[in-house]
Formats: C-alpha cells, structure tokens, sequence
C-alpha cells in the first residue's frame, strides 16, 4: 500500500489530522449571497470585484493558490505583482453576472495540476502577464457584446502573445499533518529579464468585527518569522527563505475608500497592497497586525526560475535542512498513489487528464460558511438589514446553519455547493478517498443542512429550488467503489433519503397522480420557457421529474435491499419502493407524456382550465426514462421470501406492473426480476434519435438538445404567450437563469454519464445479440455494451490530444493547442460545445466534469472497467445472500 494510502488510513482512524489543513480558501468569495446584505438581493453589485481588496469579508476568504485549516481560522495564500498593475494581484478577476454577456466568467488562467487526497503534495499553476492587466478593456469588450457575440476572453487581447508573462508553480508539501512546505517557483517566459514581487500572505480571517466573538488573534514578527496566534487554533509560525521586507496591517474594511467614513484603522485589509503599488504609508511600523506578507523583490532572467521557500507550522524557527529532501519524498509518494491508480492500458495523455481531473476535484474541497438566520438579522456590530429581507432569498431556511469542507462544483465561478452536483462529484471522489465521499453525502443529509421538511438544499441562490434526487444512486455508487463493506454509510443515508423522498411525493405530485414537476430540475434553460415559473397557471408534468423519481425508487429499493441483510424490517421498506417505482413508471408511459408518434417523452403542460399542451422539446429530458432500469437478483429474492411474495403478487394483480416489471431476457436468470420503465421496443425508439448525429450523437458525446431544432425550431404558444427554443451548440442567446448555463446543444458530462451507464445495466439485461444501428443511418451495428463504450470514448477525447495534436476542449486557441507551456495544462469546463467540443461555460468545473477520470478508471484494467462491473454485480449477489463484511465495518464520518 503506497504511502498516501497509508495517511488516509491513519486519518479514518483517528490516529492523525492530515485532512486539517487543506486548499479549502476559494478563489472567490465577493458577489456571493453570503456576503450580500442589499435590501433586493444583488449580490454581485453590493460586493463586486473592486470590494474585494478593501472590504473585511463575513463569512469567508479568498486568494490565489490558498490554503486554509478546516474552520478557515487561519489563511495562507499568494500576492504578486509585475510593476505594472494598479492593484495588487491576490484574487483572480472575472466579470459578474451583469457585466458578461454570457452571465458571470473568470479571466484568468490558472490550473490545479495535482493533489493528493489528504493534500500532501499539490501543485497550483498561474499565467500572470508582464504587462498590465487589462481590467478595463475585459469589461468593456464584454459590455459590449451580445449574447449573439462569444466573451472576449484574456488570450483575446493579446496579452500572451509574446510570451512576456510569469509561470507561476506553487508546490506544497506536508512533513506532518501540521508542518507545511511552500515552493513557489516563477519562471520568467519572456525574452527579457524581468522583475516581480512575490508576496506569500498569511492572515487570520476576521470573526471578531461583528460583534459576535471579539477576541482578536495577533501575527507578529519574532526572529525573521511571522508568528499567529490564535485562542482556538493556538500558535503557527511562518517561514521564509531570502531577504526582504516584512509587511503588516489588519484584516478590516478600508472604511475611508469604499464610504468616505471615518477610517477604523490605518492599515486597513488593502494596506500591503497601497504599499506596494503606490508606497502608501498604510502598513503598520509596527511588525503586528492580522494579515502580514513576506515581500520578495525577484529580477529573473529571460527563460530563467526564481524561487521562493516557505514552511508554515506550529514549531519551526526557518524552512529547515531538510525541506528539499521531504518536497521530493511527497512528489514521489504522489507519482506512486496515481501510478497505483491509473490503469495498466492507459497511454500517457489519458494518465494526464486522469490526475488532473482528480487532482482539480480535490483542491474544489471548499471551507463553506453560512448561517441564514444570522445573516438575514444582521450581526450585532453591523447596520441592521432591510426587513423585507426576512421574506425574501432563503428566508424559509432558517434552520440551515453551515461551516464545513464541502466539495464545490467550481472554486471561483461556483463556490459554494449545489445538492446534486456534489452527489455527482462523490462517484469520481470515491476512487480517491471513499470516506470524503461518505461523509459529504451524509453531511447534505444533516439537520443543519436538510431542511425540517425533508427537501436537500439545491445551493445558496435559491436553496429551496429543486435539483435531480441522485443522492441514492451516489451512495450506491460510492458504496461499490469502496468494496461494498460499509453498510452502516448506506443506513445512514437511507433514513434520511425516506424523508427526502416524502417530501418529493407530498410537494412535486400536486395532482396525486404520480407525474412529477420539479421545475427546471438543474437543466436550467433546457425549455421554451423557465420550468420553475410557468407563464400561465397550471402544472408542468414533466418527464424528467417523473424519470428521476422512478429512478429514486429503484435506488432507494436497492439500498433497503442491501440493508435489510441485518434488520428484516427494511424488507417492508423494499417492497414500498417496489410498488411505487410501478406506478411512476406506468403512469410515465400510460398518461400522456409518451407520444407514439415521435418516438419520444415530452412534458405536458395542464393548464387551469383543463387542457393539455405537450411541449415537444427533443432534449435530454425526453432520453431520461431509459436510465429507469434495474435488476431484482434471484439470489435477493430467495433471501427474501416475505418481499419475493409480495412482488410475485403485486405483477400478477395490478395493471400498473404490466409492461414495467418483466423476466430478463437470459434464459439462466429467468428467476430474476427486472425494473425499466421502456421495454425493447422504446429503448430502440429512443436510441434511434439518440444515436442520431442529425439529433443528438456529436462527436463528442450526446448534445443536450435535438441538432433537429436548429433548422426545425419549437414554437409554442401557451393561451397566447409565445416561446421558443432553439438549438444553440455553444453559448446561449436565452436569458433564463442570467444565460450563463446553456442546456440548448452542448455536451453535458452528467446526462452523458448517466445515459451511459444505464446502456450497460440494459446490455446485461437484454438478450446476448441485441444490436443496435450506431450511428443511426449509418449501417453499423453495435451492442448496447459497444455503443456504451463509443460514447465513453468520445466523451474522454474531449481533453486528448487528437492524431493533429489539438484538443477539442481547447477550441481554437493557438496558445492553448500549440505552445508546449500550455498544451499540456487541461481545464474541465462546465460543458462543450455540441459541434466542436470546445470547452464553455465555469473554466474550472472541476466538479461533475470530473466523471471523466471514472470513464477512464473503467477501462481495461482500471478499477470500474468491464471486468471490476461484473465483480461489483457479483458483490451485490453476495450482499443479498449476506456474505458481506460486518455492518459498520467501515463507518463514514464527516471530514
């Protein structure tokens, strides 16, 4: 077992905090909801970019290349400056959502190239351009433009172009779970010498001006070493290799720029960055204060290195003899770990985009901070907020009260957590660190985080929306990955999906009829109009709800199954999700969503005064149904003769079973049972527009919209209130959800992957020779096992390089694609453009995106490949007869 295995060991047994201290400090915490106090709730205007320099943040911190421990007590991260800027550089810039044309957009380029689980070895790297930072032209540019128009982006400019920036590599390494190493390592990639300051910046974020806690900690300077001290967190000391000065002010709003007030402090939390810039006398001549920086003056030569060395701990006096020797120890134990991982039939590129798609996931790990009830009152020390506060954003979500490392779908365009996104990033976080995974999926199903209604919070912009309920399925995901031994995780989870799912029956079946709403489920503006808030009054019946909650059923079926090996009474809560995923599933097929006709699953709009409209969107929506499918094993139904009587029954009396629940195909499991809500005959209907490139099948994976739309657009006209929908393979013109998420044509990481891993469960359950054309109209025929495997494909070379050497995901960037010190470096973006697979939307969506590393994991010798999925159905086999390891083997505790 490789050295990093042996750290995780020791952190799930208690024996050494290795997950304390970690990149939990975003790269954004300005224009988040947490931090707005407006009256109506704009958050990007009351704290926007030019805040966030001067302005004390409540709730949490921000920097580059940060690190934090696990209650952000104290902060760590990187300043630069190249002379030229007239602000510091310690935060990455983007446009708000108001200012870009396609919602918000970082603008920056910078990578998370490698991480361990318990964050021994990370690597962060940063292009910052020599000359001035082009603020001013990104916003007006993008002012500018249209939503017909694509974002003006920082290789735009041209700022690149002649290779005058830094390559800034910042290395960490950990001697202990509390004895950090930094190297921050700039090469000067231009043609001429160059200099720039480096400002490694330590701070305590501030919990004492708001009239809660007023205990103020204190860094000081002792012996050349910054020495913080702290009640809670007791004493750190940082370390720096070199000479320069050593710069203090406090971490407090500069009270003078931002509202011409009278100022609380002289060297207010900007004071290091006027100083530098400007030489404003505005840091402390004192060596004390809350936020203090080490200053390094660095002149490097024309392609040359500059480096600076640093060592954060609690008991050091320097950065220590042996910092180089444990660097190298941890870089090599890192190789080890993704050696160990990676299959054996993996080329080189594949090995690359693997480490970093997990590395980004885990530097995603995010400090999260937000108690509603105290933010909608005010703080004792600050003004009071707007009353109408109490009734607007989140105001129905008085319970929720977090201050925990959570998994971010991205760390500056999202940073904050969306409930079925990080489900979907715990399949990927499981292959690394299994009981992280655990432990997020139970924390969203904590008291502090469910509310007392049983809805999961969907994200704090609106934490009462409704994201996709696939918290099950994850939780039956993560459990196999992890060798399907902890069977007390999946009990845990379960008693609190029961109430989840109670709240889905009670509050999204409005008409008792077993046809779900949800409003826009997470597709965002996947309609004609915003499914969320109808134009007329009535009830969206839509497929996917319907879809997602059939699903529900069956996983929530699997995991009583799988549980009641120890306590018989979870086979009544088996056969409860047996019977409801039948009548979900009847009336999906049998009340008006399935349109013979097309060949297709529609929502169907009733309106107020009885009527029907079908909104004959071909989306992602309409494919969702055929994911519905599981198997009863005959091994469980033996085990179960109370619950096998009770299915035996229900199939042969009620009209709901009939065309849901059959015998599999194979004749050697005709004593099995299995759950799909498409027979034969609609699996081929579906996968006919499915595998059509003149519909769905790109190059590149599955568009999350009909191509048919294009020429064919859908106009709809709901009792005289028009809209349409368009299909658009980049970003979208649309303006629901502020048009910066476009479900309209790209390619989306999570339906494909759902899609295709529900081909391979039908694959297995299907007669042997089943085939299927692919692509339609093409003559080539294929087992569903096959075309599983070709959308795998097409999926993963999104981020290889291709036989010409360009990466889809790079688009038609020349610096991207071409120039050695770039090509390499890969972003997993939110989703692809439907056409050409360049990468758009969150540059940094290293959350669901992720599911690319699991693709990869399941190929030939890889931990999920063909052989390990037979191995886990034969691992489920055995947990229905109850040869599995003892309950609680492998407990979760949150991290």
């Amino acid at each position: 077992m490789s050295a990093e295995r042996d750290r995780l060991s020791e952190t799930s047994r208690g024996r050494a905090p290795w997950r304390h201290w970690g990149p939990y400090l975003s790269e954004r915490a300005w224009g988040t909801v947490r931090e707005d106090y407006s009256p109506d709730g704009q958050a990007w205007e009351y704290f926007p970019h030019d805040h966030a320099r001067s302005r004390a943040y409540r709730w949490n911190e921000d920097g580059l290349a940060g690190i934090c421990d696990d209650r952000q007590t104290l902060c760590f991260a990187l300043a630069f400056w190249n002379g030229r800027d007239p602000i510091l550089k310690e935060r990455i810039f983007g446009l708000s959502g108001p200012e870009g044309n396609h919602g918000e957009d970082a603008k920056e380029y910078w990578w998370f190239l490698d991480s361990t689980p318990t964050h021994s070895s990370m690597r962060w790297r940063y292009m910052y351009p020599q000359a001035e930072y082009p603020y001013a032209q990104l916003l007006e540019r993008n002012r500018a433009r249209t939503r017909l128009e694509p974002e003006f982006e920082l290789l735009d400019t041209g700022i690149f172009d002649d290779g005058r920036y830094w390559e800034i590599t910042v290395d960490y390494a950990k001697a202990s779970a509390e004895d950090i190493l930094v190297r921050v390592s700039v090469r000067n990639a231009g043609p001429e010498a160059a200099t720039i300051d480096v400002l490694p910046t330590l701070w305590f974020r501030n919990t004492w001006s708001w009239g809660i806690d007023p205990a103020r900690p204190t860094i000081r300077l002792e012996d050349g070493v910054l020495r913080a001290e702290h009640a809670e967190l007791g004493l750190r000391r940082l370390a720096a290799d070199g000479s320069g000065e050593v710069l203090f002010c406090e971490n407090e709003t500069n009270l003078a720029r931002l509202y011409g007030a009278t100022a609380g402090t002289a060297y207010p939390k900007d004071g290091i960055g006027d100083h530098v810039v400007r030489g404003a006398p505005t840091v402390n001549p004192e060596p004390v204060g809350t936020k203090a920086a080490f200053r390094r003056h660095l002149t490097i030569g024309a392609g040359e290195t500059g480096t600076v060395q640093l060592r954060l701990g609690a008991r050091l006096d320097g950065i220590g003899d042996d910092f180089a020797s444990i660097m190298a120890a941890r870089k090599q134990e890192a190789d080890e770990f993704y050696a160990e991982l990676t299959p054996a039939g993996c080329s080189e590129d594949e090995a690359r985009v693997l480490r970093q798609a997990l590395s980004g996931m885990l530097w995603s790990k995010q400090f999260y901070h937000y108690d509603v009830l105290r933010w909608l009152e005010g703080d004792p020390a600050g003004p009071r907020p707007a009353a109408r506060r109490r009734s607007g954003r989140n105001s129905g979500w008085l319970h929720l009260n977090n201050m925990d490392v959570v998994s971010m779908p991205d760390t500056w365009e999202y940073p904050w957590y969306a409930a079925w996104d990080l489900a979907l990033h715990c399949v990927t976080l499981a292959h690394v660190d299994p009981e992280f995974a655990k432990s997020q999926l139970i924390l969203l199903c904590r008291e502090w985080y469910m509310h007392p209604s049983g809805q999961l919070p969907a994200y704090e912009w609106a934490l009462g929306d409704v994201n996709p309920p696939v918290h099950a399925w994850a939780a039956l995901q993560v459990f196999e990955i992890d060798g399907g031994r902890d069977v007390e995780f999946l009990e845990r989870v379960l008693h609190k999906l029961l109430l989840n799912f109670t709240w889905w029956v009670n509050r999204k079946d409005s008409q008792g009829n077993n046809l779900f709403e949800g409003g826009f489920l997470g597709l965002d503006n996947i309609g004609p109009f915003d499914r969320s808030a109808l134009p007329v009054t009535g009830d969206l019946e839509q497929t996917d709800g319907t879809a997602w909650m059939a699903m529900y059923c069956q996983h929530l079926l699997e995991l009583a199954l799988t549980v009641s090996r120890h306590d018989r009474s979870y086979e009544d809560i088996a056969t409860k999700f047996f019977e409801h995923f039948a009548l979900i599933a009847s009336a999906l097929n049998d009340q008006g969503l399935w349109d013979d006709a097309d060949g297709f699953y529609y929502d169907l709009l009733r309106q107020a005064d009885g009527s029907q409209v079908p909104v004959r969107a071909r989306s992602v929506v309409g494919l969702l149904p055929l994911a519905a499918v599981m198997e009863l094993p005959r091994e469980t139904l033996a085990r179960l003769p109370d619950f096998a009587s009770r299915v035996e029954w229900f199939t042969r009396n009620r009209a709901e079973a009939r065309g849901v629940i059959r015998s599999p195909a194979s004749t050697d499991e005709a004593s099995s049972i299995v759950l799909s809500v498409i027979d034969q005959t609609r699996l081929r209907r579906l996968l006919s527009a499915m595998l059509d490139p003149a519909e769905f099948l790109s190059e590149h994976g599955v568009r999350a919209l009909s191509k048919r739309h294009e020429s064919e657009p859908l106009l709809i006209d709901v009792s005289g209130v028009m809209a349409s929908l368009a299909y658009e393979p980049g970003e979208s013109t649309s303006d629901l959800y502020g048009g910066n998420s476009n479900w309209r044509g790209p390619v989306w990481m999570p339906m494909n992957y759902i899609l295709l891993r529900a081909l391979e469960t039908h694959a297995r359950l299907l007669p042997p020779g089943l085939t299927v054309e692919c692509p339609t109209g093409s003559g080539r025929m294929l087992g569903l096992e096959q075309i599983a495997d070709e959308l795998s494909r097409r999926l993963v070379g999104l981020f290889l390089r291709r036989e010409d050497g360009r990466r889809p995901v790079f688009g038609d960037y020349r610096l991207l694609q071409e120039d050695p010190a770039w090509m390499d470096l890969i972003l997993f973006h939110e989703y692809f453009h439907g056409e050409t697979g360049a990468g758009l939307g969150a540059s940094h969506q290293t959350g669901w995106t992720g599911l690319v590393a699991d693709l990869i994991l399941r190929r030939p010798g890889g931990t999920r490949d063909p052989e390990a999925s037979r191995g886990d159905r034969d691992q489920r086999a055995r947990l229905a007869a109850g040869e599995a390891q003892p309950r609680g083997a492998r407990a979760a505790r949150p991290a």
